[in-house]
């Protein structure tokens, strides 16, 4: 098990583990030289595993491209696991979200969270992430 995957075994708030999964991956996904942001979106219903997240980025003028989703079954129109689009890639975020998604009892939510999750994550002048 990598040194990546190993950090995020501590019992994380599920939103938390997603953020920590962005920023592992944040140099792999802003390659580009403008800034950007980036959203993990999902959504659960209460008391059961969530299966299914997507990561946007977006730029300058509302522009956004689809990162990646992961599903964690299979179907007809999508296999399982994580799926890069628009020539994104990147090991440590596929390995990570792999992790968090199979070991979802690992993490929390709050008491009070709705359906809907949503993470946003912006880029700094250093070139790091900040949440948004």
């Amino acid at each position: 098990m990598s040194k990546i995957v190993q950090t995020l075994s501590i019992r994380l708030e599920l939103d938390k583990a997603f953020q920590c999964a962005v920023t592992l991956a944040w140099e792999d996904l802003m390659k580009a030289t403008e800034p950007r942001s980036v959203r993990v979106e999902y959504m659960r219903e209460p008391g059961t595993p969530l299966d299914y997240v997507t990561i946007w980025s977006s730029r300058a003028r509302g522009y956004q491209d689809l990162v990646c989703d992961y599903w964690t079954w299979t179907s007809p129109a999508h296999p399982s696991g994580v799926r890069f689009a628009n020539k994104h890639s990147s090991d440590k975020l596929a390995e990570t979200l792999d992790y968090i998604m199979k070991n979802q009892a690992r993490f929390t939510r709050p008491a009070g969270a709705g359906r809907y999750g949503l993470i946003r994550l912006t880029q700094m002048n250093a070139g790091k992430p900040l949440p948004g």
